[in-house]
């Protein structure tokens, strides 16, 4: 029988962070990372993305941060310009016995 982990989470993350692919992979669960990259492929810039929203470039800035709470219509409309759709996904927050 082993004995009980010490790891604390923070451990186990701050190693996990030194992974490029696990780096990777949560990036690429984050939508303001995602924002950013598919701005970046589509040549243009904070300014410019904000400017086809119908916003300003630091409302751009914060959700590429992920400082912000946009609501869903927002995130449409950026992903409109982005020529890119959203997907939403809901997780119960506990198992239900049937």
């Amino acid at each position: 029988m082993s004995p009980l982990s010490k790891t604390t989470f923070q451990d186990w993350e701050a190693r996990q962070l030194q992974k490029p692919d696990f780096v990777e992979a949560v990036q690429a669960l984050d939508p303001g990372y995602q924002i950013a990259r598919l701005r970046i492929q589509r040549g243009l810039t904070q300014a410019q993305l904000a400017e086809l929203v119908g916003t300003r470039q630091p409302s751009i800035a914060r959700l590429e941060s992920g400082q912000s709470h946009p609501s869903l219509s927002f995130l449409q409309r950026v992903a409109d310009v982005l020529q890119a759709r959203i997907e939403i996904k809901l997780i119960p927050l506990e198992v239900t016995k049937v």
